[in-house]
């Protein structure tokens, strides 16, 4: 099964953090507290929300960071994905 969101929505899965850095370190646990990336795997068309043109600027592949408590998880074929209003991205990682 594959989900398609609508409008304004944006399917994204949480990305595995790195256990070592470029130099091959090996991060301890308190080390590794970083802010959660996704990376966006369905973008919806955009179009008008509630009276409101939205032009979606977000591409697949993209990796984000959102709020901690946004969206909606959904799990599909064992893989968990959260749904999430283009707004609600905070930042898109370069």
């Amino acid at each position: 099964m594959k989900l398609k969101p609508l409008f304004d929505k944006v399917v994204i899965k949480k990305s595995e953090i790195e256990e070592t850095t470029k130099t091959g370190i090996i991060l301890t646990g308190s080390a590794k507290e970083k802010p959660d990336v996704y990376e966006v795997v369905a973008v919806g068309p955009g179009g008008s929300v509630d009276g409101e043109v939205i032009n979606m600027v977000l591409s697949v592949g993209d990796k984000v960071i959102v709020g901690k408590y946004t969206g909606t998880e959904v799990k599909l074929d064992g893989v968990e994905y959260t749904v999430v209003k283009q707004s609600d991205i905070l930042a898109v990682v370069e």
